[in-house]
């Protein structure tokens, strides 16, 4: 953080601020604090549109922004950041576009790229302090092992469907991510917001506890949530508090550190394999897969979306949730081609490498899933 004895405030930003300015644990130079501050928000989505908000409303100095998508239609139930004018731009373009129209006095930085083991540790270290508003386990652990190596605190929030997380890791030598969560989950146990869906309030609620807690790390003020883990049930509306302990076998901030470097965040959580073991997915158009179902092939053709999913939209395939398809092996055929699909893809291929697992050689992707046969093939039917 730059020397809070050399922010000057305008006049404008005096009239701007006032009402940060007269609570008292908050003043002048609270004020300032917040104008010499770099925070670093990795994503601009459900939490990071709130957060991105706030954040510069509240006058934060310098909001870097990592993003590396562009504003989708179906964004807008919950990022409110974004309008329907902003479909198919950057995202981090339309963001800087939208919060310098909200705050002209501060600085925005973006980076279009795709946070990576190569580039993480670069990036964090211009910064103070790290607001985390993924929505994937390898970022998330490779947020927190940058912010430990960096030694920055990381504001963390998680949502799905209408829980919510929030709490403040790697603060002054506190415990982080990994004292929390020591192993990824297996692969595809945890739905993302996109297959399990997320209430469009939910995110902004935690996200704007997120930059609640940032203020509070930059301004010295209040009780930061470090060391506890904040829940919340929007359908309950109860909340409760976790207390987080160190773990002595933290590879990173335990008694005896076996990881001094960032690692492939990806293999660590199991979505990707060794090459020499893995069998390959094999996969087939929307296009050859038309043509087998006018030529009335003998097939299956499984749907492992979610049931609500389905119920939306679906192309007349027999429904086995990904979360169930171990379960269900003896309504998969072993005897003809069988082809799988989700929305777009992914689900499908863990799918089908738990299946070749337990010894299914007949499995096709549907490429492009749901969302590739309907732009292809049946454009009348609702994307969603």
């Amino acid at each position: 953080m730059r020397n809070v004895e050399e922010i000057q405030l305008s006049k404008e930003e005096l009239a701007r601020y006032s009402r940060h300015i007269i609570i008292p644990e908050v003043g002048l130079e609270g004020q300032k604090r917040l104008k010499a501050a770099k925070v670093l928000i990795i994503g601009s989505g459900g939490l990071g549109s709130p957060a991105l908000l706030y954040l510069a409303a509240a006058g934060v100095g310098t909001i870097g922004l990592i993003d590396f998508d562009t504003v989708d239609d179906s964004n807008l139930q919950r990022q409110v950041l974004f309008s329907v004018n902003d479909i198919g731009k950057l995202k981090v373009e339309a963001a800087k576009e939208r919060i310098q129209s909200l705050n002209p006095h501060i600085q925005v930085v973006t980076y279009n790229e795709r946070l990576t083991s190569e580039n993480a540790l670069k990036i964090f270290k211009e910064y103070d302090v790290v607001a985390d508003g993924t929505d994937n386990f390898p970022t998330r652990y490779l947020v927190n092992d940058a912010c430990v190596m960096t030694g920055i605190p990381n504001v963390y929030a998680s949502i799905y469907r209408f829980d919510g997380q929030v709490s403040v890791f790697n603060y002054e030598g506190g415990v982080n991510y990994r004292d929390l969560y020591p192993e990824p989950p297996p692969p595809g146990l945890v739905p993302s917001c996109a297959e399990g869906g997320v209430l469009g309030v939910l995110p902004g609620i935690m996200g704007c506890l997120q930059a609640n807690e940032v203020i509070k790390i930059v301004t010295g003020i209040g009780e930061v949530l470090n060391g506890r883990l904040f829940t919340f049930d929007a359908l309950g509306f109860t909340t409760r508090i976790f207390k987080i302990f160190k773990d002595p076998q933290n590879p990173l901030t335990g008694d005896k550190p076996t990881q001094t470097s960032l690692i492939d965040y990806e293999f660590f959580c199991g979505l990707k394999h060794d090459s020499i073991n893995k069998k390959e997915v094999k996969e087939i158009n929307v296009l050859q897969f038309k043509q087998w179902k006018d030529e009335a092939r003998d097939i299956q053709v499984i749907d492992v979306r979610e049931p609500h999913e389905y119920e939306l939209v679906n192309i007349g395939a027999q429904l086995i949730p990904l979360g169930t398809i171990t379960n269900s092996l003896d309504q998969i055929r072993k005897d003809i081609p069988v082809i799988i699909h989700c929305k777009s893809g992914a689900r499908s291929t863990r799918a089908i490498e738990a299946l070749q697992d337990l010894g299914y050689d007949n499995l096709l992707n549907l490429k492009g899933g749901i969302l590739g046969y309907i732009k292809e093939i049946e454009p009348q039917l609702p994307l969603y």
